[in-house]
């Protein structure tokens, strides 16, 4: 069972973008940063354990479209999209360190131009873009000097969003999955080159969120169902009827190995998955569900690896809502 903590005030509504929900804990200063994109700006928040917004910040881009922190080995960097280009600032986002502008290149004038999907692989961070290229920067270790090294060429959709997990120096390992607006999804693994080892085509619906845990991958789709694949093969294992509406976001407690599910229908759920020790197949629990009424949802994150904790943001809701187990 899960109850609705303390809300964190926000000084304006999340805007209705699928995966409109960043957390980034900070176990040593017992701190828990939020980040939600809201019309022009982003909001940065953090928060002590018990839900008391210490401090709110904003950062300016046209027509954001997506804030993520990105964690790597040897620092953390907060990530910034918008219809204009991509801004990396250290992870306070007080200092920016990097700029990349967009090239609208080929696209017809109707065509919008926009950055979304942001995850860390290594010391890469990856970004999808409209045109379904995936843009891989190269992180040094310290200071400014990022370089855009690779453009992945999976997609011909533009880019939903984008998973990855440590590959653990398996070879031939699937750590990052990319989904696109037709739902297709592509399995890569991760490197100084990225190679592409798989694709999972799409049946007509988008997918607007996606997640990697232990070969496993999760997707979200526009009809509300939610899959479960082998990474490294791509096959089908699981299908369930998660949501009435489209998802809107997923996210996993690695830990523990927790899916937690948001939709267009007001509701949070959380499923528990795992293999099968003597068939390996993937199974799935259904743990908890939780209504956030008349909420057109909009983000949804754990605030803890051992998903003990999640926070919700909704359209026309000026609140990040919290909730914890009991």
């Amino acid at each position: 069972m899960f109850r609705w903590e303390r809300s964190i005030p926000l000084r304006g509504s999340a805007a209705a973008l699928c995966n409109n929900l960043s957390v980034l804990q900070l176990p040593a200063r017992n701190l828990t940063y939020f980040g939600v994109v809201h019309g022009p700006s982003a909001q940065l928040l953090s928060a002590a354990p018990e839900g008391v917004p210490l401090a709110q910040r904003q950062l300016h881009a046209k027509e954001g479209a997506g804030v993520h922190w990105c964690v790597l080995p040897f620092r953390v960097l907060l990530v910034l999209t918008s219809h204009r280009g991509i801004q990396m600032y250290e992870s306070n986002g007080y200092t920016m360190v990097y700029w990349h502008a967009l090239d609208s290149g080929d696209a017809s004038p109707v065509q919008a131009v926009f950055a979304r999907g942001i995850a860390a692989s290594g010391h890469f961070i990856c970004v999808g873009t409209w045109s379904g290229r995936v843009l891989v920067f190269d992180i040094p270790a310290k200071g400014p000097n990022i370089v855009l090294s690779e453009e992945l060429a999976g997609h011909q959709m533009p880019i939903t969003d984008i998973a990855t997990e440590p590959a653990q120096g398996q070879d031939c390992v699937a750590d990052m999955v990319t989904a696109d607006d037709s739902g297709l999804l592509c399995v890569w693994r991760s490197g100084p080159e990225f190679t592409l080892l798989t694709r999972i085509p799409g049946f007509g619906v988008p997918c607007p969120s996606v997640q990697l845990w232990q070969g496993i991958i999760a997707a979200g789709y526009g009809n509300g169902q939610v899959h479960l694949y082998e990474a490294t093969t791509g096959n089908l294992h699981v299908q369930i009827n998660a949501h009435a509406r489209a998802i809107c976001a997923l996210d996993l407690a690695s830990e523990v190995g927790k899916l937690l599910s948001a939709g267009e229908d007001t509701f949070v759920h959380i499923w528990k998955l795992s293999r099968n020790p003597e068939s390996g197949y993937i199974e799935v629990e259904h743990c908890h569900g939780e209504c956030v009424a008349d909420t057109q949802l909009c983000g949804a994150r754990f605030c803890d690896s051992s998903g003990n904790s999640f926070a919700v943001t909704g359209y026309d809701l000026a609140e990040i809502r919290r909730f914890s187990s009991v």
